[in-house]
């Protein structure tokens, strides 16, 4: 009951980030400990921001929450279907650090799922990368230079950021709990930056993308939280 809880708490947490987002509950599934999960279907929901209609793709057929596939998630740079704006050079940098933050979950997750049998971090990896290509895409819109080009998995052109991601690798070294506390530490730090983020915009894609990472962020969270509590 406890992680069951936890779950259906951060999916509507969530479903409220995307203006008339839904996410249609499926026919609970039986965990690898016997629980039960509620399953995400795939769903196509329609939603207006800043004047302009936009699509989002809620989870994927059969796709459990605690699996890390979470809703909301950018599908490719065709899924950017909001205009561009204007970005101040402080949101410019921000959208800069926001490619090394994606970089850094990509790469922290891929560590450990060669190191553990845990599919919720290949699966939380592989969201990362459309993450991130997404991402780039605006870096690319707005002409920043995109920081993360041409960089090895866990180096990074900020010191904080390789910082952070040397002392979330070595939490993570121990035990496959150690790992998913740092992937939890991750997200809910990631989910306080991309709330900050979102705070004055004036470019309409920026905002779509941040609320796709924000949604998909609590569900990473979710996840990481369903699989300390097996």
């Amino acid at each position: 009951m406890k992680r069951n809880a936890k779950l259906a708490t951060a999916v509507a947490a969530a479903a409220a980030v995307v203006t008339g987002g839904i996410l249609v509950a499926g026919p609970a599934t039986a965990g690898a400990d016997g629980g039960r999960t509620p399953a995400i279907q795939s769903t196509t929901q329609t939603s207006m921001m800043n004047g302009q209609q936009h699509s989002y793709r809620h989870g994927g057929e059969g796709t459990e929450v605690g699996d890390g596939n979470g809703p909301c998630s950018l599908t490719g740079t065709a899924a950017i279907t909001a205009p561009s704006g204007t970005l101040s050079a402080a949101q410019k940098s921000t959208l800069a650090h926001m490619a090394e933050e994606e970089k850094l979950a990509h790469d922290l997750y891929t560590a450990f799922a060669a190191r553990y049998d845990a599919p919720v971090f290949d699966r939380i990896a592989a969201a990362e990368t459309r993450h991130l290509d997404a991402v780039r895409t605006l870096l690319d819109r707005y002409d920043v230079n995109d920081p993360t080009a041409g960089k090895a998995a866990g180096d990074f052109a900020d010191a904080t950021v390789q910082a952070t991601y040397d002392r979330l690798l070595k939490q993570g070294t121990g035990s496959v709990d150690g790992a998913l506390r740092a992937g939890l530490t991750f997200e809910t730090d990631d989910i306080a930056a991309l709330t900050k983020a979102r705070s004055g915009l004036d470019a309409p894609d920026v905002e779509q993308v941040y609320a796709n990472l924000l949604a998909a962020s609590r569900m990473h969270q979710a996840a990481f939280d369903h699989w300390l509590d097996r």
